[in-house]
């Protein structure tokens, strides 16, 4: 009969319908209250190490900021026989070698990230993107060995005379290769660094590019468009705010590395006109010094040097947000 097996359906569907325990509906509302709390104590409690880490870089740092004032800043000097400290040199070293890793790294990684989410064969596409993520789990002192045994020397016979020979004489920027080819300095730093953060940079503009809707792309080349016209007009105006990230993801790697840098610039504390000499970074300087600081003063100073560099790198995060919150903000103002 029509009408019994109606009452049959009814009957069978409103056999599946949950009947609410009060005794289990408070018992998940005390459940949902732990996980609540236990996620903003976790969320606290990063605020509070972050807070704790910078007062006591600012305790430790204290007999040296007062003492030297501002100086400690602005001066090169570096004399622990005479109690005389100043950060400059570790402060340029530290930016410069940053600044040429991000040149040499931003748009290898940004090429690799392209060639793998557009380009690439489907054969190669899993090998090669193994092969950069395994680069990134290499450790800093393989690099800092291999850029000292193998790398210098290359930069010393080849590669540095040639620079010296064909752009020392530029009126504009020949002074930065100028000086006899040490092999380490801060433009070797600066390759070693670029080598180490390429992965980071590589394997996050990827992950965001292949974020694209494909039909965005489809619907480009439906137009008549060209890959490099669907790369510059839909994949990188879409991922913008992903390739901001993860620039700056490679650029906090790279102001922080200490080891891999302390065997390849030199530690010379002192500022040269040339990227082909030896320099110093903070981070190489901190490592160097630390165990052999004796007095109040020297071991005080490198610890100032921690709070610079605490400083720079939550300056440089602190605006890379702020990018990124203006293009979220514009991208919401096209959209």
């Amino acid at each position: 009969m029509p009408g019994s097996t109606y009452l049959w359906q009814e009957r069978e569907r409103n056999s599946h319908v949950a009947i609410i325990d009060p005794r289990h509906a408070a018992k998940q509302l005390i459940y949902e209250r732990i996980f609540r709390s236990a996620t903003f104590i976790a969320a606290i409690l990063v605020l509070l190490i972050l807070g704790g880490v910078a007062v006591s870089l600012l305790r430790g740092a204290w007999p040296a900021l007062s003492h030297f004032g501002f100086s400690f800043v602005s001066r090169e000097i570096w004399n622990p026989v005479t109690d005389q400290f100043g950060a400059l040199a570790p402060i340029y070293g530290t930016v410069m070698t940053s600044l040429i890793a991000m040149l040499l790294a931003i748009p290898t990684g940004f090429g690799i990230a392209l060639f793998l989410t557009e380009l690439c064969p489907p054969l190669l596409k899993r090998p090669i993107g193994v092969a950069v993520e395994l680069l990134a789990a290499v450790p800093s002192i393989i690099f800092g060995i291999w850029g000292l045994f193998v790398l210098a020397p290359v930069l010393q016979r080849h590669v540095q005379p040639w620079l010296i020979r064909n752009f020392g004489d530029l009126p504009a920027i020949g002074h930065l290769f100028k000086g006899p080819p040490y092999g380490i300095g801060i433009l070797t730093a600066g390759i070693v660094l670029a080598i180490m953060v390429l992965p980071f940079i590589a394997a996050t503009l990827r992950d965001v590019f292949d974020t694209v809707p494909p039909m965005l792309k489809e619907s480009g080349y439906g137009l008549g468009a060209t890959t490099w016209e669907v790369i510059w007009n839909v994949v990188v105006p879409h991922s913008r705010v992903g390739i901001v990230g993860g620039i700056m993801l490679g650029l906090g790697r790279a102001l922080g590395e200490t080891m891999a840098v302390t065997f390849v610039i030199g530690n010379a504390h002192r500022i040269s006109s040339s990227l082909l000499a030896p320099g110093t970074t903070i981070s190489s300087s901190i490592a160097n010094e630390f165990t052999e600081a004796v007095g109040d003063l020297y071991t005080s100073s490198l610890i100032a040097l921690g709070l610079l560099l605490f400083l720079i790198t939550f300056t440089v995060i602190a605006a890379a947000q702020a990018m990124l919150r203006r293009l979220e903000r514009r991208s919401g103002v096209v959209a």
